[in-house]
């Protein structure tokens, strides 16, 4: 894979549509969608290999271990 791949985001449409203007909840969080991918490694040699790769192609990698 030579060349970065960016996610696109798609706008829903209709009464299922969030708002960027909606308001803040009680506790004043306003919420904003994200989106995730969580690759499975066979173990953490595995883990760091991978994490240090899409550090090389431009990902922000989050580390998690369940």
């Amino acid at each position: 894979m030579s060349s970065k791949s960016t996610p696109k985001r798609v706008q829903a449409s209709g009464a299922d549509a969030k708002s960027p203007d909606k308001l803040p909840g009680a506790n004043g969080f306003k919420y904003r969608p994200q989106y995730g991918l969580i690759v499975a490694c066979k173990d953490e040699a595995e883990q760091k290999r991978r994490y240090a790769r899409l550090l090389r192609l431009g990902y922000a990698p989050k580390v998690v271990c369940v």
